[in-house]
């Protein structure tokens, strides 16, 4: 499945592969996205797999929220890649 993004208000919805195949749209999508909101919840309920060019744009994303001091969230159970690579860094994930 290819990757989808919506959203209403904060929440973005990720559904499909997260691959370096689709970076381009994921990247595209969230550029700048903390210049405009302060506070987003990233869904991965639906993320079906992803490689580690999809983990690390996820990776910048929250670093760039750390930078400048904006909330980003991420829920969902997701890929068990994506928790494997967090899991060994202290960062504010939030899985439901």
């Amino acid at each position: 499945m290819d990757l989808q993004i919506t959203n209403y208000n904060n929440r973005f919805q990720i559904k499909g592969t997260l691959n370096k195949l689709n970076l381009k749209t994921f990247n595209a999508h969230f550029s700048n996205i903390f210049d405009k909101l302060d506070d987003i919840l990233l869904d991965i309920e639906s993320v079906e797999s992803i490689d580690r060019a999809g983990v690390m744009a996820l990776a910048r994303l929250h670093n760039e929220s750390i930078t400048k001091s904006k909330r980003l969230s991420i829920v969902g159970l997701g890929c068990k890649d994506l928790y494997d690579h967090f899991k060994t860094q202290e960062n504010t994930i939030v899985a439901a």
